[in-house]
């Protein structure tokens, strides 16, 4: 079995090293436009192996998409990063021509894959992945809802001192300052988060969650890579192990949430097929709110790229 990553920036190399790690397939393919870049980094991830005990093979190339013929999965994290003081939005126009290009000459060499984007403004790029790529949306998402529970799993571990692993929590919407994280869905061991944690703390907390990726490219100067990387690399998994895991996903709706004809961060199960099901869970009045206001700075962007005429 095989996966493609394409992009050997950051967040690609950091994917592909993840899914060599788990020793889930036979090869990963790591493609790039940068001469040498996919191939070098490939080889010495490769070197790993004998140190981490896996078997996966690793290939770089470039521009080759030969290479990636009959992929189970394919994760496209293409096109420019984040700089300080600019939005994902901002990145709009650049990276949808990458996404389309990429999108088309991926489904030619592997039509039946599934395909994960990880490309800002991701949940647009979702859109235009799934207009490009002409194939069933349960096939085409994005990665946002793992990488954005995280930060936030992560933050709550670290206010009430416990391990990450025993905290589950869901967030809906878009993948960034809209997004809308539900206290009510988060739980500690089964315990409900807001039986541990007082209020102002916890609104702390969802507040950081929502800008924790502008947090990192103030630090950094570019994007975040290990999480998203991770985060990808976790739902490769579950689609070619066919795990069946229930994530947050951004999907296309067709009727779920009372929206249609968008994509949007809400829970799935992921297995062997891509989105298997969207799950609806319950809303109150405040969330539900919340949720389409999410959509709707969604939909601004999703137009723009309408309005860019690309597929017509």
């Amino acid at each position: 079995m095989k996966v493609t990553v394409v992009g050997a920036g950051n967040v690609g190399a950091t994917c592909a090293n993840c899914i060599a790690e788990k020793d889930i397939v036979n090869e990963v393919v790591l493609l790039d436009i940068k001469e040498g870049v996919a191939e070098g980094k490939s080889l010495d991830m490769w070197q790993t192996a004998p140190i981490n005990l896996y078997d996966t093979r690793i290939k770089g190339v470039t521009n080759d998409y030969e290479a990636t013929n009959n992929s189970e999965v394919v994760v496209i994290t293409s096109g420019l990063p984040r700089k300080p003081g600019m939005s994902r939005d901002d990145l709009i126009a650049t990276n949808a021509g990458i996404v389309k290009s990429v999108t088309e000459n991926i489904i030619k060499h592997s039509p039946n894959a599934k395909i994960i984007i990880v490309s800002n403004p991701l949940d647009v790029m979702c859109y235009c992945a799934y207009l490009a790529a002409k194939i069933d949306s349960s096939r085409v998402f994005g990665m946002a809802g793992i990488l954005d529970t995280a930060r936030y799993r992560a933050f709550l571990a670290e206010a009430l001192n416990v391990s990450p692993k025993d905290i589950q929590a869901l967030l809906l919407g878009g993948h960034g300052d809209t997004m809308v994280p539900l206290p009510r869905y988060t739980t500690v061991g089964g315990i409900p988060v807001t039986e541990l944690i007082d209020h102002d703390t916890l609104h702390a907390i969802i507040e950081r969650t929502k800008v924790g990726g502008g947090e990192l490219v103030k630090l950094m100067g570019t994007s975040a890579w290990y999480a998203p990387g991770a985060a990808a690399a976790q739902m490769v998994e579950a689609i070619v192990c066919n795990h069946r895991r229930v994530f947050p996903v951004c999907a296309l709706l067709n009727g779920e949430y009372g929206m249609n004809n968008i994509y949007l961060g809400v829970p799935v199960i992921l297995g062997k097929n891509g989105i298997e099901k969207i799950i609806e869970v319950k809303l109150d009045k405040d969330e539900q709110e919340l949720l389409a206001q999410s959509a709707k700075a969604v939909k601004t962007v999703m137009n723009v790229l309408d309005d860019m005429k690309l597929f017509n």
